[in-house]
């Protein structure tokens, strides 16, 4: 492994995945710096400048995946996909990880990627052909305008990927419950969670 191949990052982290298909699985968390798609309600705006984050060599974040004994890494951001992921996801691969990534899917997607979860945004809507990639599609429910949007992406989604929608936190009380109306109606959908903030797990 070179040395010299690095990505920016803000943080690596062994938790629990507290949302989406994968909620209450131990996993390692990858947080790359770096992002220009400028959600409004995103909560780790602190990512969004990769100049505040250093440049880290790959081996010394494989050094602490396999410290925390781990088999399953997610990749997130800041937007992860802003970069060339392969050598990264290589070095996971070499060292038995099933990778996951959560993406807007604004850009091109690279690596050996074993789950794609696509959370588009408004903002910098995905490339067509990272729909196509997805097996976990989780729309932000902000306004009940959402709920259309969803329903528009839903149809460019393979038929085995898996529906979420998820409340933006700030706005729980107001929209949860009618995420929860909405999914009574539309069974083809599930709800996600936050859970890691429910049960205060970093």
């Amino acid at each position: 492994m070179n040395n010299a191949i690095s990505i920016p990052l803000m943080e690596a982290f062994y938790t629990i995945q507290g949302e989406g298909f994968h909620a209450g699985r131990a996993a390692f968390f990858i947080r790359t710096a770096g992002c220009d798609v400028g959600c409004v309600w995103c909560d780790v705006k602190e990512s969004w400048d990769k100049n505040a984050h250093p440049d880290t060599p790959i081996s010394e974040i494989i050094a602490l995946v396999k410290l925390s004994g781990t088999d399953f890494v997610v990749i997130t951001g800041g937007e992860p996909a802003m970069y060339d992921l392969n050598p990264l996801t290589d070095a996971l691969k070499e060292i038995g990880m099933e990778i996951a990534i959560e993406t807007s899917g604004a850009y091109p997607l690279s690596g050996q990627i074993d789950w794609v979860c696509l959370s588009p945004k408004k903002f910098k809507f995905p490339l067509e052909e990272n729909y196509r990639q997805a097996d976990e599609l989780k729309m932000i429910i902000f306004n009940t305008s959402d709920f259309k949007w969803a329903e528009e992406l839903m149809m460019k989604v393979k038929p085995t990927c898996k529906l979420y929608l998820q409340t933006e936190w700030e706005k729980s009380n107001k929209m949860l419950p009618l995420i929860i109306d909405y999914v009574k109606t539309h069974n083809e959908w599930k709800i996600s969670t936050q859970t890691h903030k429910y049960l205060n797990i970093p």
